[in-house]
């Protein structure tokens, strides 16, 4: 019997702790709320004791006794952020919906990060070792073959809410009847337009998608990583077989922010991993601000990649007249010094966003409805105005309305007086803070914060060798046997057959019938 108990205690006891592991991950999108995120990650599973190699466009380039940064900055100079900017979305010179513009991009990005002297100094070297591999997911599934290289389990991390490109590298695509793709600005309940324009979508992207992006994708996957695994004297796994071989998707999603939608086991929302509890209260120059604001601080910023300073000079002007007629205090993130401000307005190069929320007398946001900042006003309960530019901004506001703590204002040259009308709506019904304050409360209501649930997951992955008990059968479900289309193929073969039957018999009976008249 003690012989028993000791088989039985051991394995208990290997999975009931973890000892320091070596992880990768990998984000190397260059734009800044994704180097965020990234960093995010990264000081969580150093907080958490584990020994991070770290991918990144934006290294702190600061010493840390148990990371290691690998610096692939140059890849801004491929951002497609870069060429998108306000003045030229204003005049519509780009389509700031263009999917297959970024997906070209992507294409770059992955070629100049893999083939780059520092990443390949890893590959190439046949002694690394990781024991788990967390990739962020933008398009680019390349990060998978980090996984196949040092044996280890994937783990992806979505930026967005689940939308039916990621759910199908772990699961399946998620139903366009009710479930709205991020490019689109549809919410469920759909009409019998948008149901098909969100089935045509997905038929597109799929088709796009798996003819002319992942063949391309998988001759860098193959250029990269095919020598790398000859030197370690293996054959590199399709990358098929690469994409589709996640152990867990991290999702930078919480229901209070989305839709209850029906996810697999080894999705997991971790929305707001990225804020930082230890932020650091407001700098003097603010907190005077704030002190003085009797009636409280509009905070208007437009995010890391957009600036300001490129809104064209009569828009800029018509929204200074207007902020300056506004009875509460104006802070306005804006990269350049600006001269004959309204005495309420206030000019700051950069903001410490989460102090600024965090105030009291912020009592609304101005946002171009990147998600983080999205995530972080209702982490802190304040209602926000949207004005969404281009990719998932402009799903991310439209929930937002949807959900009844925000207001929408469309990017134009006219849009000073929509603005000051949803100010002026926002401060003066008390619903919209009402309800996102009841959000915020859905927010924080979880068993752990999604720090603590990150690094809980990662670590089980590793404990259970790639947790193959969270994967979903349906990856190996053909498609047509989910629809069931071979049961009806057989079913209108037997209906056929039958048919020839009771033919072949009538006939024959007519035959006989008829012989026997002629006779």
């Amino acid at each position: 019997m003690l012989g028993l108990k000791w088989l039985l205690i051991v394995p208990l006891v290997s999975l009931s702790c973890i000892d320091t592991a070596d992880i990768l991950v990998v984000s190397t999108f260059p734009g800044k709320s994704h180097g965020i995120l990234g960093d995010g990650i990264v000081r969580l599973l150093l907080a958490a004791g584990h020994q991070v190699t770290y991918i990144t466009s934006f290294p702190t380039r600061k010493s840390y006794p148990n990371l290691t940064e690998v610096d692939v900055s140059h890849n801004m100079e491929l951002s497609p952020i870069n060429t998108i900017k306000i003045n030229s979305i204003l005049d519509k010179e780009v389509d700031p919906r263009d999917v297959t513009r970024h997906v070209h991009v992507m294409l770059n990005l992955s070629n100049s990060t893999y083939t780059s002297e520092n990443v390949q100094k890893i590959i190439m070297d046949p002694l690394q070792k990781f024991d788990a591999v967390i990739g962020e997911w933008l398009f680019s599934e390349m990060s998978s073959g980090f996984a196949a290289l040092f044996d280890c389990p994937l783990i992806w991390f979505s930026t967005m809410e689940p939308h039916w490109m990621v759910t199908k590298l772990i699961d399946e695509r998620l139903h366009p009847a009710y479930n709205p793709d991020w490019t689109t600005k549809h919410l469920p309940p759909f009409t019998f337009k948008q149901r098909v324009q969100e089935l045509w979508n997905q038929i597109f992207m799929s088709t796009f998608m798996e003819y002319f992006f992942v063949p391309k994708e998988e001759k860098i996957y193959q250029a990269v990583f095919g020598p790398a695994m000859a030197l370690r004297g293996k054959s590199l796994p399709s990358y098929y077989d690469m994409r589709f071989n996640g152990s867990l998707m991290l999702g930078n999603s919480h229901v209070s922010l989305g839709q209850a939608t029906r996810l697999p086991q080894n999705y997991k929302p971790i929305g707001g991993c990225h804020i930082d509890f230890n932020f650091k209260p407001l700098p003097e120059d603010l907190k005077k601000i704030f002190d003085n604001a009797e009636h409280g601080v509009v905070y208007f910023s437009m995010g890391s990649n957009l600036k300001s300073k490129d809104i064209p000079e009569k828009l800029k002007k018509d929204l200074l007249e207007m902020f300056g007629t506004l009875k509460y205090a104006v802070l306005w993130k804006f990269e350049e010094v600006l001269s004959d401000l309204p005495r309420n307005v206030h000019i700051v190069k950069w903001a410490p966003q989460l102090s600024v929320l965090a105030h009291p007398k912020t009592i609304v946001f101005i946002t171009h409805g990147g998600l983080l900042s999205t995530i972080e006003t209702v982490h802190f309960g304040v209602p926000i105005i949207g004005i969404p530019v281009f990719a998932d901004q402009f799903n991310n506001v439209d929930r937002t309305v949807k959900k009844g703590f925000a207001k929408r204002v469309d990017l134009s040259y006219t849009m000073a007086h929509d603005l000051k009308a949803a100010i002026e709506e926002i401060v003066n019904n008390p619903r919209y803070a009402a309800k996102v304050k009841e959000l915020s409360l859905i927010y924080h209501d979880r068993p752990v914060s999604p720090g603590k649930e990150l690094v809980h997951w990662v670590e089980h992955v590793i404990k259970t060798k790639g947790a193959p008990h969270l994967r979903s059968p349906a990856l190996h479900v053909p498609w047509y046997q989910k629809m069931y289309f071979d049961l009806a193929a057989l079913m209108m073969a037997g209906l056929l057959a039958i048919k020839i039957v009771l033919k072949r018999l009538f006939y024959s009976k007519k035959r006989i019938t008829s012989l026997k008249k002629n006779n």
